[in-house]
């Protein structure tokens, strides 16, 4: 089945005193998605930023927010990142007491649902809710900081997972999250990932060239496909 791929920075890598600036150039160059990272210091250990940044960052961008909640018990805040501007709200079914509640709350609030699975969370986590959902976050780095190394065994994950959707006839969107960089990005569009989150490897250097760098590279996938 064919895929559309698509970028999506991550701005926990961002220079936070040039935020609305830095996002503009990536909407500039061409990205469509925005990874906004909300970390509670509980589910992993760091803290980043809630609901006044994005609705902040909502009044002055178009991109789709494709916020991932990297916390504890997620359902208590879907209507309000909903209401802050969310377009895409990916939970952990690490963190979900039902998760198919909180795929259902999700979509009650107009947005789509995505699920994030840790590195050494199994592929079977899925079998019950595999259809109900917009996309599926393979997380290739141990969640919590950025900056990490790709984690190698992901790669065979992807590609069982892809597998397994083709063989259901789903064409979900699979999003990798970690250690992904413009000279390795090719092994997980190989694996059969089609959004990719990158943060260091967008915000350090040339911003604008960095966007326009992957996007030749899903161009260069899509014309020899």
């Amino acid at each position: 089945m064919g895929q559309t791929y698509k970028l999506s920075p991550s701005i926990l890598a961002a220079d936070f005193n040039r935020l609305g600036e830095q996002i503009q150039l990536v909407e500039q160059a061409g990205a469509t998605y925005l990874h906004i990272d909300v970390m509670d210091g509980d589910f992993v250990p760091s803290i980043s930023f809630g609901m006044p940044v994005i609705r902040s960052l909502r009044r002055e961008s178009k991109l789709i927010f494709d916020v991932h909640l990297m916390v504890s018990n997620p359902e208590r805040y879907i209507e309000v990142f909903a209401d802050c501007g969310s377009d895409l709200i990916t939970v952990h079914v690490e963190a979900c007491r039902q998760i198919d509640r909180v795929i259902q709350q999700i979509k009650d609030c107009g947005c789509k649902a995505g699920v994030a699975l840790n590195p050494v969370t199994s592929l079977h986590t899925l079998d019950y809710i595999i259809d109900q959902v917009d996309m599926i976050l393979i997380m290739t780095v141990n969640p919590g900081f950025g900056g990490q190394e790709y984690i190698k065994t992901s790669t065979r994950k992807i590609a069982k997972l892809r597998e397994g959707l083709n063989d259901l006839g789903l064409s979900t969107d699979i999003q990798v999250d970690g250690g992904i960089r413009k000279d390795n990005v090719d092994v997980v569009l190989n694996a059969g990932a089609n959004v990719i989150v990158s943060g260091t490897s967008i915000f350090s250097g040339d911003i604008e060239q960095n966007v326009k760098d992957y996007l030749q590279i899903f161009r260069q996938r899509t014309e020899t496909n």
